[in-house]
């Protein structure tokens, strides 16, 4: 008979798989051919099989997700929300939550059910009805709502627990009015043992008070040391939470240091006059609390999250001191290996930490040299930090630079072209000591036959010849001589600005009237820019001229210095201007006319016309494009948004507060937290070597019976010594002893008694909570 029944039970199972596997292949056919009219659909989901439910259910949450109408399915769906099948119960929960807000007298008629799920023994299901009461945005459950995070808060399971956390600030949402309550079960949650439950009431507490951080103190050092621990995105949260805890409970202190502060094996290594150079330097003295945090974090610095590691980097940045921001500063690199977009993220917030600190980058130069594949925000990124760390790199480096740059100077995408110039440029501003290789590399470049490259350099060599203007008298030369060359209307207008601005060197030896006159050849046929350039350079050689005549007029008689000189109209510089305004008069531009009309009036009085157009000018500085980046926080989204289209701030950023001033700090033992919490009503297993080592202690007076004191003893000591104190008391026992094993029995009788009462008092809470949930339910409806 046992045979019989064992092969009954093989085939049933064989039957159920049968079945199991014919459903999966006609759900397989059914989902790759027509699908189900809503009568079909309909009679599924009303059949009494539980395979054809869950058919019919799949079929609903494939029409949902298509964007095709599910509402008239609503009662049917929801009555199956009894269902004693968890998968049944998962997609009836999905579907309530799609369509809770458009149907909700019929959604509050499944909240009975969906709240006795809140007592089912299975955590999961208790879990997943947490989350679908909170997520059935109708108001008028806000209450019972609140009432089963209240449950969810002291579960047993902490996977329910994290869904009680995640689900506050759906409840805060649905009715702010509940935020004393929330803000309890909160408290509650943040000082939970579990990492992941208090990583979840984190989320919640930076999205519904994110102000009070006096919910913060007694949990800092637990959520310090849970951190690790975290999944990545309650990382996030808890590192933002920390660092913005940090600047408001941590002043900034500093320390000047002393001889006698340093160490004796330092002073004994280094020299008395180095040991005088650190002597008075300014040493940032971190709270003991502070350094826990950071020093808890750098492990973080190895996660498999690009987004950790730029909180963490974030975190040393605004908190820490330099010898932390050296250690984010290889993992940040670190994420350059990664696709293009974190690749692109990563590299604004290196350009950030780069730009007050370049030189720590030095040796990781070869990682910002240009690939192929780089798309153009990158290699943009990677030109501007290759033009950061050049001042502080050693001579072989800066060769590999500038030939990388001279390199991509001379591509085909004009983009690259422009940048690697500029690049070029920024090199020789920042190191003055390769300027004049620099230079070189510009000037070759301005013979090209690509106007691009041609304009951008002239551009760059203008900015760097306004820096030192005497030092370049023969560039200008040459460069005046490669004006019949330059095809490019901005590359000859720079040039003849150039010649302009030289105009008044040498005297009468300079070349500005011998171009101005070779230009006025071709005059017509030049482009608008450059004969604006052209009237310009006329003007500032005929004001050169009427200077050096009425010098010459001073030093000749000094009774005349008054009286303006007389004009020699058949002077070539004299002539020249007549011809320019000549050829201006009959020009089609009215800009280029007007232009000519203004130099005319002015010149009649020089000394104004001195001031106007002689005038000298500031040398330009061509900063890094990062620079307006400067201030925004790492890792935000204004740092890569907001920065280089010069606009300051989005809406939604917020930038970190400022450090706490000293003596307005919250109080230290704030965060002492040396009383152990609750484990939501779970007794703490006592071993029995501690409780009979605090029962001994308890009653220092007691003796053995020798007669001896055992107050200090413990455990271990008691065994150490054996039988010897049982010799003449085989049973081992005295009248005193017996006494006291009968006091302990009775105060275990009496701990036992107390335990069943608080036991029914739970169970009459319980009761108690049910009931008001049914009467809210009740007035609900």
């Amino acid at each position: 008979m046992e045979t019989i029944s064992r092969l009954s039970t093989f085939l049933e199972s064989a039957r159920d798989l049968t079945l199991d596997a014919s459903s999966a292949a006609r759900s397989f056919r059914s989902s790759t051919s027509r699908p189900l009219d809503r009568t079909q659909v309909k009679k599924l989901l009303d059949s009494r099989n539980e395979r054809e439910v869950l058919d019919g259910l799949r079929r609903v949450i494939s029409m949902m997700y298509r964007s095709q109408k599910t509402l008239p399915f609503f009662s049917s769906v929801v009555k199956n929300v009894a269902s004693a099948n968890l998968e049944i119960k998962k997609l009836v929960y999905i579907y309530l939550l799609h369509h809770a807000e458009q149907e909700p007298d019929l959604a509050l008629l499944s909240i009975n059910t969906i709240q006795k799920s809140l007592s089912d023994t299975n955590p999961q299901v208790r879990a997943l009805a947490l989350r679908t009461m909170s997520g059935i945005r109708v108001p008028v459950i806000s209450q019972i709502v609140s009432l089963a995070i209240k449950k969810g808060a002291g579960d047993m399971s902490p996977y329910v627990r994290r869904a009680a956390a995640l689900a506050i600030p759906k409840c805060y949402r649905l009715d702010p009015s509940q935020l004393p309550q929330l803000l309890d079960y909160l408290t509650t949650l943040l000082g939970d043992k579990q990492y992941y439950v208090a990583g979840a009431a984190v989320m919640a507490f930076l999205e519904i008070c994110p102000e009070r951080i006096d919910l913060i103190h007694k949990h800092y050092r637990g959520l310090v040391k849970k951190i690790v621990d975290m999944d990545e995105w309650s990382q996030l949260a808890t590192l933002r939470m920390l660092t913005v805890y940090a600047r408001k409970c941590f002043p900034r202190r500093t320390r000047t240091l002393r001889n006698q502060d340093a160490p004796a094996d330092l002073q004994e290594f280094y020299g008395e006059g180095e040991r005088q150079e650190n002597e008075g330097e300014q040493v940032v003295v971190l709270d003991p609390d502070l350094e826990l945090f950071l020093s808890s974090i750098k492990p973080l610095l190895q996660s498999r999250n690009s987004a950790v590691v730029v909180a963490v980097t974030r975190c040393y940045a605004n908190l820490g001191t330099a010898d932390y921001i050296k250690l984010a500063i290889g993992p940040l690199i670190a994420l350059l290996r990664g696709p293009q977009d974190t690749q692109q993220i990563a590299l604004y917030n290196i350009v950030s930490i780069c730009l007050p600190r370049p030189a720590e980058f030095v040796k990781y130069a070869s990682h910002f040299l240009i690939r192929a594949t780089d798309s153009p925000p990158v290699w943009e990124l990677k030109l501007e930090l290759l033009t950061l760390i050049f001042p502080h790199s050693p001579p072989h480096v800066k060769s590999l630079i500038l030939n990388e740059l001279e390199h991509f100077s001379q591509g085909s995408d004009k983009t690259l072209v422009r940048e690697a110039v500029r690049a070029i440029g920024r090199c020789a501003q920042a190191d003055p000591s390769a300027s004049a290789r620099c230079l070189r590399l510009l000037l070759s470049q301005i013979s090209s036959l690509d106007g691009t490259l041609a304009a951008e350099s002239l551009t760059v060599i203008r900015q760097l010849i306004q820096q030192e203007p005497t030092a370049h008298t023969a560039t200008v030369i040459r460069l005046a001589k490669n004006l019949d060359s330059a095809t490019d209307a901005q590359a000859r207008a720079t040039i003849i600005w150039l010649v302009g601005e030289f105009s008044g060197l040498n005297g009468e030896d300079n070349i500005a009237a011998d171009v101005l006159r070779i230009l006025l050849k071709d005059f017509a046929s030049e482009s608008e820019v450059a004969k604006h350039q052209i009237v310009l350079l006329g003007a500032k050689v005929y004001l050169h001229h009427l200077n050096r005549q009425a010098e010459i007029a001073k030093e000749g008689d000094s009774e005349q210095a008054t009286q303006p000189p007389p004009l020699d109209t058949d002077h070539p510089v004299v002539r020249l201007w007549d011809y320019v305004l000549l050829l201006v008069r009959y020009d089609t531009s009215y800009d280029l006319r007007d232009r000519a009309r203004l130099y005319k009036a002015l010149l009649n009085v020089p000394q104004l016309a001195t001031l106007m157009l002689l005038a000298p000018k500031p040398a330009p500085q061509a900063p890094s494009p990062s620079e307006t980046r400067k201030g925004f926080t790492l890792g935000s989204a204004a740092l890569v948004l907001a920065g280089g289209g010069g606009v300051h701030g989005l809406r939604g950023y917020e930038p970190l507060p400022e450090w706490v001033e000293a003596g307005h700090e919250p109080d230290p033992s704030l965060r002492a937290s040396d009383i152990p919490t609750a484990e939501y009503g779970v007794r703490r297993a006592v071993p029995a070597a501690e409780s009979l080592d605090s029962a001994v202690q308890a009653k220092p007076g007691r003796t053995n019976g020798l007669g001896e004191k055992v107050g200090g003893k413990t455990l271990d000591d008691w065994l150490a010594e054996g039988d010897d104190g049982d010799e003449e008391n085989e049973s081992g026992e005295t009248e005193e002893e017996e006494e006291s094993s009968e006091e302990e029995e009775d105060d275990e009788d009496e701990e036992e008694e107390s335990e069943e009462d608080e036991e029914d008092d739970e169970e009459e809470e319980e009761s108690g909570d049910e009931g008001e949930q049914d009467k809210l339910v009740a007035s609900s409806r």
